[in-house]
């Protein structure tokens, strides 16, 4: 990718992390063009070894950075870890409250050192009664209605993505963006803090402002009331493939009706308007899934997209990587651990045009010890020293 192309390029991250909370902010940084240096413990963040769901966190969420192993316990690492923070403009850390603070590296002491130090803590609450309790992704879903929302009456499921994890990270990036804006003006740096609950919180919102504008609480996804009469998934001709059709406007109805030739329905004044049609969904949408289920899935496409109409084939995620529109410029290819390779989701934004490509494959545990260290001020031998006292990896 090119340099101009590269907003955060000279920006120093320091990220104390593991899951994908805390990763997840720090790989937008890192494929924004920010100098992301991951600490990990002696031997490797232990996410690497995750098993089953776990297995993707890590080579999704750890590329173009650079890892150094850490002993945090030892004087050694952690006066490595110190000097590092003393020269950074972003730390990022999520570890339980209080972890980092009795070691040292805590926003007031750091600070002290540091003025101009942003410091981003990703936690499960921001303060308030819980902030002490331990939250994860699916935690917070549950206690924050997004479950509710997700599953049938009386069947709460989590969403199909660590949704939560994500996107606490990305409200992470906006603090930290917005502080270093700040630190332009002013010179001082702050503490970010962004968390789980409150992230939830606010993607229920919606569903909030419903009860707040209807007095009724919202209803399951799975069986509200929807804003338009077409708006679901369809059975097609092959029971495999499935089709999300949605018709969201007054314009797009007539264009519906003409694309399929349902010119009964599209000269039935009763369906002109869109609440007229919500109304009489029953009458509306038993037609409309006969049609397409004597259809094949390619036919009904090739109508909808022809007319601008908004429609989904039903994916899996690993038929992704055969997306030919992600595969102009929409995946960067990693080496997985095994040596074998994948390619995974770029960072969804574009600078005139240009996607974020690979500055750093993902890192094998403590990879750039040497040249941080170096980066530091200390010489070679004392960096042989302390990996081989087993405190620095």
């Amino acid at each position: 990718m090119a340099q101009a192309a590269q907003p955060l390029a000279g920006i120093k991250v320091v990220e104390f992390t593991h899951m994908v909370m805390g990763p997840s902010a720090g790989v937008i940084l890192a494929d924004l063009g920010a100098d992301v240096i991951k600490v990990e413990p002696v031997g490797g963040d232990h996410t690497r070894e995750l098993l089953g769901s776990g297995a993707g966190y890590f080579p999704m969420f750890n590329r173009n950075k650079r890892s150094i192993c850490l002993d945090l316990k030892s004087p050694a690492g952690l006066d490595a870890a110190k000097r590092l923070a003393k020269g950074a403009d972003i730390l990022i850390e999520n570890f339980r409250p209080g972890t980092l603070t009795r070691l040292g590296l805590g926003y007031e002491a750091l600070s002290a050192e540091n003025p101009g130090l942003i410091y981003c803590s990703a936690k499960g609450f921001l303060p308030g009664p819980y902030e002490e309790r331990t939250a994860l992704d699916e935690v917070t879903q549950m206690m924050g209605g997004l479950a509710y929302m997700t599953g049938p009456p009386g069947r709460p499921l989590r969403a199909g993505s660590s949704v939560i994890d994500i996107t606490g990270g990305m409200f992470g990036v906006i603090g930290i963006l917005s502080a270093l804006e700040q630190r332009h003006r002013t010179g001082e740096g702050c503490e970010v803090k962004c968390s789980l609950f409150e992230t939830t919180a606010f993607l229920v919102g919606q569903h909030m402002a419903q009860k707040a504008v209807t007095g009724k609480a919202a209803q399951p996804m799975p069986v509200r009331i929807s804003a338009w009469a077409i708006y679901d998934v369809f059975e097609t001709l092959r029971t495999d493939e499935q089709l999300f059709v949605g018709v969201v406007s007054d314009g797009q109805w007539r264009t519906f009706c003409e694309a399929f030739a349902l010119d009964d329905l599209g000269a039935n004044e009763a369906y002109r308007l869109n609440n007229q049609r919500v109304l009489a969904r029953d009458a509306i949408l038993p037609r409309i899934r006969s049609l397409f289920a004597a259809m094949p899935r390619e036919e009904i496409v090739a109508k909808l997209e022809a007319t601008g109409l908004p429609f989904a084939p039903i994916a899996r995620p690993d038929e992704l990587f055969d997306d030919p529109h992600l595969n102009e410029g929409g995946l960067v290819e990693l080496t997985m651990a095994d040596g074998s390779t994948a390619k995974l989701p770029a960072l969804p934004i574009a600078f005139n045009d240009q996607r974020g490509g690979l500055r750093h494959d993902l890192p094998t545990p403590g990879r750039d010890t040497g040249d941080v260290l170096r980066e530091l001020g200390f010489d070679d031998a004392e960096t042989a020293r302390l990996v081989a006292s087993a405190r620095i990896g």
